[in-house]
């Protein structure tokens, strides 16, 4: 399957800062080694052109050279953080060393150890990766619209996400701490315009709700679907509360346990409690009519379905 960018969801989670011609390396990296056949791994660099560059991404190809000469200068000083099942950090470069070779447009960068760890094939387990064609986000010019397009991906199999906290959006978006500090700024920097391009040059639709705690807004949402399909193009209607109210104790108990092992519910976990601990924790906030509905997501990703 020609351009697919698989990366595990912790990846995509991570609190990051690439710039969008990082961003596009780190692709055309994970691309060209399930391509080429050759697979990741920290012994051997991988090779990219800047005419592969410019095809990929529909640029000149000089703009390919400046783009890879960037990426050159300061994708070995990026870091990033991944969050571990038992809630612990670990954190790591991108790149183990990179090598650009002037006079002859290509550029050879070793991925680290952590990273190959977490860029794979489909194994089976692919409700915990992200996947996605290359070409459906090669025309997004803002890096912020292609790193929430990834994040959509992780929900595609239901077409909306769980809320977002608005501090943790933004570090999973990648915009810096004293960048739009401002709510409207960012909304209108960040969000409106990833949102934006999304609709205008991807191959979905998407819209968000915005959530509040009196006037503050804490938190952001997203419905979407595949355009030219009827599937969702009108807005889904909140069920939760007759599902909540349909879900037995069995199925609580059931539930609770696989949404403990779920690693986007470590958000949840208190660092210490065992998966059983949490598991019962997890049942109780299943009570909860308000919990429930923000838990949703999660459920219908490990196999909840209304009856």
């Amino acid at each position: 399957m020609a351009d697919l960018v698989v990366k595990s969801n912790k990846l995509v989670q991570a609190i990051q800062s690439l710039s969008l011609s990082e961003t596009r390396v780190i692709q055309l990296a994970i691309i060209d080694a399930r391509e080429t056949g050759k697979g990741l791994t920290t012994k051997e660099p991988l090779e990219l052109h800047a005419s592969r560059y410019a095809e990929a991404f529909g640029i000149s190809q000089d703009a390919a050279y400046l783009a890879l000469t960037d990426a050159e200068e300061s994708l070995f000083k990026r870091q990033f953080t991944i969050i571990n099942d038992d809630g612990t950090l670990t954190k790591s470069r991108w790149i183990q060393d990179v090598n650009y070779r002037k006079g002859e447009g290509r550029i050879l960068v070793t991925l680290t150890r952590v990273v190959i760890e977490h860029v794979t094939r489909i194994d089976g387990f692919e409700q915990y990766f992200t996947s996605y064609h290359l070409k459906k986000t090669a025309n997004l010019k803002s890096v912020y619209a292609v790193r929430l397009y990834e994040l959509l991906m992780q929900w595609k199999s239901v077409g909306k996400t769980p809320v977002y906290e608005v501090n943790k959006f933004r570090n999973q978006l990648g915009v810096g701490v004293n960048e739009y500090t401002r709510m409207e700024a960012f909304k209108r920097r960040v969000l409106e315009l990833a949102v934006e391009q999304i609709n205008n040059f991807s191959d979905i639709t998407v819209k968000y709700e915005q959530h509040k705690h009196g006037r503050s807004i804490i938190g952001f949402s997203f419905s979407f679907g595949l355009k030219n399909s009827t599937l969702r193009s009108e807005p889904v209607r909140d069920n939760t509360a007759d599902i909540f109210k349909k879900m037995t104790d069995k199925q609580r108990h059931l539930f609770a346990n696989k949404l403990s092992e779920l690693p986007q519910m470590s958000k949840y976990s208190h660092g210490t409690e065992s998966y059983q601990q949490f598991a019962i924790r997890i049942a109780e906030m299943l009570q909860d009519p308000e919990k429930f509905k923000e838990l949703y997501p999660y459920l219908q990703k490990v196999g909840f379905q209304a009856a």
